[in-house]
């Protein structure tokens, strides 16, 4: 027993450097303090306040429907008689309809999402990779502004749809998205791309040889997409379901934007534009609480549902070319008249954005006048200007404190053969799964508490440290995970190599690994 305690002992003093041990600590002290700390703390306070007062409030749960889902009304509207079709969605409190949005979200989007990367990934077409680039391109999210040009489409008195079919076209139907039902939409429009991406991804690592000989044995069509294709592309639809799921809970633009305060992430927005003493509300904790169980608990019934499961695939060795077919002549037209003009009204948004940056207003259906002055204001205006200033800084920043994390960490969860790995590398992941608004309760909380009139207090000195630091600790798992895929394709000989011939760990990792 002594003799294997030594030697354990003596083979951890070989990995063990002092370059290894601060590639160690680096990531451990930063998530301890700035992701598992806070978030003890929201438990912390939680736990004071009843979380039976929250949970029978009629304001967060409410079993008895509030609203109609759909107004039908006849009205005269600029001088015409019209229909007025409000889809509004019905209430069920702040909870229930964050869970049921973000549920109904996450099936929207895989349903987007699995068809188009289908299309993409199995059939060859003119136009092919502009339908590609339109369909990554609300991934070029601006939250607030992307929400705002979703509501002129679908607003019934100046919204675009309605202004094409009543005063356009002709017919007397005005059509409105809003509330609820508008929150949705929105959050299906901007987050369906990242299940396309996932899903796309999986199909093209498909072996063809599978789907040929599922061919052969009688498959075809959507029998053979239901039994070959889509199983081996499900961890790809998992992970891309799974954060379009945790997107929508976190989600606070298109609630604002719609003047929807029945959600969560409202609610704890509210309590922060409340806390104008310092002191947030532990009601805010208890929504942080449930908004955080509520997307853990689907992350991990997701990843168990998928682990259930085998997806490896024997195939003959060597590298595969990838199957697809090129579509006949009515494949062509239901592509470009059904997809074409999914995608661009999908893409609408960030389109939009433009458009409305070059224009003098947008009160109407149609943005009004062309203008430049909307760009010199980036000059001009002191507010806009620092407001840039401090974006491109905080970007900056947090991008070298991102690459230090990430590195460090991927580095040492790859090479070193000490116990705790496995734990490191599922902490470095875990902010992928965790709403950002939690960890902005639990920064508010735990900073304020323990750091009071440090540059730490965001009260005091202001939030931008704690910005830098948030956004490095969210934006961790991309980097770690890309990281560690690199280090994948460098073997350990090469390091090995080189010291032995005398460079040190440091100089090992700056001249080796990195480049």
């Amino acid at each position: 027993m002594a003799g294997e305690v030594r030697r354990t002992l003596r083979a951890l003093k070989l990995q063990l450097d002092a370059v290894m041990i601060a590639q160690i600590l680096i990531p451990v002290f930063m998530l301890a303090l700035f992701l598992i700390a806070p978030l003890l703390l929201v438990a912390y306070v939680a736990s004071q306040y009843s979380l039976l007062d929250v949970l029978s409030d009629p304001t967060y749960i409410s079993l008895t429907p509030q609203g109609s889902p759909i107004l039908v009304l006849r009205a005269t509207f600029r001088g015409r008689e019209v229909v007025i079709i409000k889809i509004r969605g019905t209430s069920f409190g702040a909870i229930l309809n964050s869970l049921v949005n973000a549920v109904f979200v996450m099936i929207l989007s895989s349903i987007l999402g699995v068809a188009v990367a289908f299309i993409m990934a199995r059939y060859e077409f003119p136009g092919k990779v502009a339908l590609r680039v339109l369909a990554t391109m609300p991934l070029l999210l601006t939250p607030f502004i992307n929400a705002f040009v979703i509501r002129k489409l679908f607003d019934w008195r100046d919204g675009l749809f309605s202004w094409l079919m009543n005063d356009v076209i002709g017919l007397p139907i005005r059509l409105g998205i809003e509330s609820i039902a508008g929150v949705m939409i929105a959050q299906v429009m901007a987050f369906f791309p990242i299940v396309y991406l996932n899903v796309y991804s999986s199909m093209m690592n498909v072996d063809p040889s599978l789907e040929e000989q599922a061919e052969n044995l009688g498959a075809k069509g959507f029998k053979l997409f239901r039994t070959i294709t889509l199983p081996l592309s499900l961890p790809g639809l998992a992970a891309g379901a799974a954060l379009a799921f945790i997107f929508s809970l976190e989600d606070v633009a298109a609630p604002i934007v719609f003047n929807e305060k029945r959600f969560i992430s409202y609610q704890i927005f509210s309590k922060f534009i409340e806390a104008t003493t310092g002191q947030l509300s532990p009601v805010a904790g208890i929504l942080a609480l449930i908004l955080l169980s509520l997307a853990l608990g689907v992350f991990a019934g997701i990843r168990r549902y998928v682990t259930l499961k085998q997806y490896a695939m024997l195939s003959r060795g060597g590298r595969w070319k990838v199957r697809s077919r090129k579509l006949g002549p009515i494949g062509l037209i239901l592509i470009y008249a059904i997809i074409t003009p999914l995608l661009l009204l999908l893409a609408f948004p960030q389109i939009g954005v433009f458009v409305f940056a070059l224009s003098k207003r947008w009160t109407g259906p149609l943005p009004q006048g062309f203008t430049l002055e909307n760009l010199a204001m980036i000059v001009k205006d002191p507010l806009v200007s620092r407001a840039v200033l401090n974006s491109l800084t905080y970007s900056l920043f947090s991008l070298i404190l991102i690459l230090l994390m990430g590195v460090s960490a991927s580095y040492v969860i790859a090479r070193a053969r000490v116990p705790g790995m496995e734990l490191l590398d599922l902490l470095v992941t875990s902010p992928i799964a965790l709403p950002g608004l939690v960890i902005a309760v639990g920064y508010f909380y735990f900073f304020t508490t323990f750091f009071p009139g440090t540059p730490l207090d965001p009260i005091s000195s202001g939030p931008s440290l704690l910005l830098i630091v948030a956004y490095s600790v969210r934006r961790l798992p991309f980097t770690a995970r890309a990281v560690f895929a690199g280090l994948q394709q460098v073997h350990v000989a090469l390091e090995e190599a080189s010291l032995n011939l005398g460079a040190g760990r440091l100089r090992t990792l700056l001249s080796i690994v990195i480049p």
